[in-house]
């Protein structure tokens, strides 16, 4: 799926979206479409990615009720309970192998790492946090949990998203090349079907989009 094969989808059957989801989807179709005009810059890419997924997923109260993390939960069981074409489950076992693996194992999208960088954890304490995320791991691949495994990534990939955002990172610098590869690589595949999730469950409550359009 791609931004040109969903866009059609779209327009067939938007109609029928309530106005709250039919705004999410156009903003993060059109997030979506402009990350594909960025094939050679990726940070760029990553960017219009996460933003994208922000555009699909926020709404005004996970702000108000939940963390990041918490929200990124709540949406991906949610998404997860609704793929009945195991879209979702797919995905991960089709990208385990290669950036899903080697972005869990990268110590530099973990958030613990970073804390104990600045003087907030003990070297012993992010240490024990990143094992016990991989045992998490672990759990989730054995239960099939593709709901958990899915948050852990995005909770790797909301680092990356803030160090690049705040301005923690030089563009294309050589340093992060690997995590924004593999970012990339995960979120160009997981967006197009967490739209087109939504798409197929336009009855489902979704919510109001952050920043309604507003004319004065």
């Amino acid at each position: 799926m791609d931004f040109i094969s969903l866009k059609a989808k779209q327009r067939e059957i938007r109609s029928s979206f309530p106005e709250g989801l039919a705004l999410r989807i156009h903003r993060s179709l059109s997030w979506l479409a402009k990350s594909e005009l960025c094939d050679n810059d990726k940070d760029s890419q990553f960017i219009f990615l996460w933003i994208a997924f922000n555009a699909a997923y926020a709404q005004d109260t996970e702000v108000l009720r939940h963390t990041e993390s918490e929200a990124f939960s709540k949406f991906m069981s949610k998404l997860v309970d609704l793929d009945k074409d195991n879209q979702l489950y797919s995905l991960v076992w089709a990208e385990f192998s290669s950036s899903i693996r080697v972005l869990l194992d990268n110590k530099y999208v973990y958030q613990p790492f970073w804390d104990f960088h600045n003087g907030k954890l003990t070297e012993e304490e992010w240490t024990k946090r990143f094992t016990n995320s991989k045992a998490s791991v672990n759990v989730a691949l054995s239960t099939k949990r593709t709901d958990l495994l899915n948050t852990i990534v995005l909770q790797r990939l909301y680092t990356l998203r803030n160090q690049l955002i705040h301005g923690g990172a030089t563009w294309n610098s050589s340093a992060n090349r690997d995590q924004i590869r593999d970012g990339v690589a995960f979120l160009s595949k997981l967006i197009p079907a967490i739209i087109n999730i939504m798409m197929d469950n336009s009855d489902e409550l979704w919510g109001d989009a952050n920043y309604p359009l507003v004319f004065i």
